[in-house]
């Protein structure tokens, strides 16, 4: 009886050790959200995927909504956001394009990897592990190990059917975010060279659009849509 009772104690003390280490898809994803909570600023470098088009440049993100990205392909494309304006400046037309954004209707993308968009996307996504929590290869070949993460929508509003998150498993920051549509095309944006809180101004996110340039208003839709 005395072994009966021992072997059931320490079974019952196996099965508390391995339910602290279960960590589920949804606790991890709250926990990158909590990284990105003591991020004020950072900047890295960015390459947009979508179809056959590859876009290079930096990125830089101050609490709590500028987001500017300074491309090097197309050379001089700007893109910024300041939380209620969208302006993207297009060299090859000698075009500045505004756009207000409601609350309703935010931009994607890039603006993700955010403590604001990592809680979006816990609310409007149910995340999952594309296998386990282990970490593993960004890809074949890599030697950078992430935690691979996939979610899908819970409404049929949002603009992804499905997006996986490749999170760097020593900083929880986030390396690459790949999008999938309801048409089934695909937006990937990779993140490298990542600095934090380096104490990024705000005078950044300012933009002076050449002289030159033709200006076009709600080139997206009106704000009252």
């Amino acid at each position: 009886m005395k072994r009966i009772l021992l072997g059931f104690f320490l079974l019952n003390e196996f099965f508390i050790l391995y339910a602290q280490e279960i960590i589920t898809a949804e606790r991890y994803l709250e926990s990158v959200g909590e990284v990105y909570g003591n991020v004020r600023d950072y900047e890295a470098r960015i390459v947009i995927r979508s179809g056959n088009s590859t876009m290079y440049g930096t990125v830089s993100h101050l609490i709590p909504s500028f987001l500017r990205i300074d491309f090097t392909s197309p050379a001089n494309q700007v893109i910024l956001y300041d939380g209620n304006l969208l302006t993207m400046y297009l060299p090859e037309y000698q075009a500045v394009l505004n756009q207000v954004i409601s609350a309703s209707r935010r931009p994607s993308g890039a603006s993700m990897a955010t403590a604001q968009g990592i809680l979006l996307l816990r609310r409007n996504y149910v995340p999952a592990f594309v296998t386990d929590p282990s970490p593993v290869p960004l890809e074949s070949g890599s030697n950078e190990m992430v935690v691979k993460l996939r979610l899908t929508r819970r409404v049929g509003s949002e603009n992804f059917r499905e997006i996986f998150l490749d999170i760097a498993s020593d900083t929880k920051l986030i390396r690459r975010i790949e999008g999938r549509t309801i048409t089934d095309s695909t937006v990937r944006f990779d993140f490298s060279e990542t600095t934090i809180n380096q104490g990024i101004p705000e005078q950044r996110f300012i933009y002076d659009s050449p002289a030159s340039a033709n200006l076009y208003n709600n080139f997206l839709f009106r704000d009252s849509e």
